[in-house]
């Protein structure tokens, strides 16, 4: 469980900023509420991160977007409506239950046409989108289990060009939890969804073919949103 943000202040920060940049929005909020009925995980974006994932989306440019990890559509509606009308966007979900939750979502925000749902899983998705060869996508976003990042962006390396957006969410959440808890690794007992996004974080950032930054976002909890573009 998510240690909760010791900082109550930034959680007013982030609700000030949400009351004046993200106005009510009766399609993403029934999204959210179509999502809980289906007892969907509520571990989607926040409104702020999925304005700016909107923001990041429309001034790249972008017009082919890779989503990994669909869950509700919340955020696939974001980043769908920032390539609209022209774009295309795919999005990778192993769960049939988030599909079709998604789908009907995307449906009423009329926004199901343009965006291709594939279910399985995303390494083997991913495997089959490189040996097809696939055109490159102008954004992706990551958004699944924290554990296959590292594997994800290798992918999204092979998936994209110069000038695309590699993003990813929560890049610092389980790792801010320790800092609060000022938790030290287990021996024999390594948690592997921390591994992830700590391995992650390290080629990341050290990819001479990518120039990188993670930006802190607040909630009820400390966590990031990483940004990376590939080098021309």
């Amino acid at each position: 469980m998510a240690t909760p943000n010791p900082y109550p202040l930034l959680v007013e920060v982030d609700q000030y900023i949400e009351r004046l940049f993200v106005p009510r929005d009766a399609v993403l909020e029934e999204s959210l509420k179509a999502a809980i009925v289906a007892g969907l995980p509520e571990i989607h974006v926040s409104p702020n991160e999925g304005k700016l994932l909107y923001l990041l989306a429309k001034l790249s440019g972008a017009k082919r977007v890779l989503e990994i990890g669909l869950l509700g559509g919340y955020s696939t509606i974001w980043l769908a409506r920032a390539i609209a009308p022209k774009g295309h966007l795919v999005s990778l979900e192993l769960d049939e239950n988030y599909v079709r939750v998604a789908g009907k979502n995307l449906e009423i925000a009329g926004l199901r046409s343009m965006v291709d749902i594939r279910q399985g899983a995303a390494a083997a998705t991913l495997e089959k989108m490189v040996k097809a060869g696939e055109a490159p996508f102008d954004l992706v976003f990551i958004d699944a289990d924290k554990d296959g990042y590292p594997v994800y962006l290798d992918y999204a390396l092979k998936l994209t060009k110069p000038g695309s957006l590699i993003l990813a969410d929560n890049v610092i959440r389980r790792i801010a939890d320790t800092m609060v808890n000022h938790e030290k690794p287990k021996p024999g007992a390594p948690d592997p969804l921390l591994g992830g996004i700590e391995e992650f974080n390290r080629k990341l950032a050290g990819n001479p073919k990518l120039e990188s930054i993670v930006v802190t976002v607040t909630r009820e909890f400390v966590d990031g949103l990483a940004i990376a573009r590939v080098k021309d």
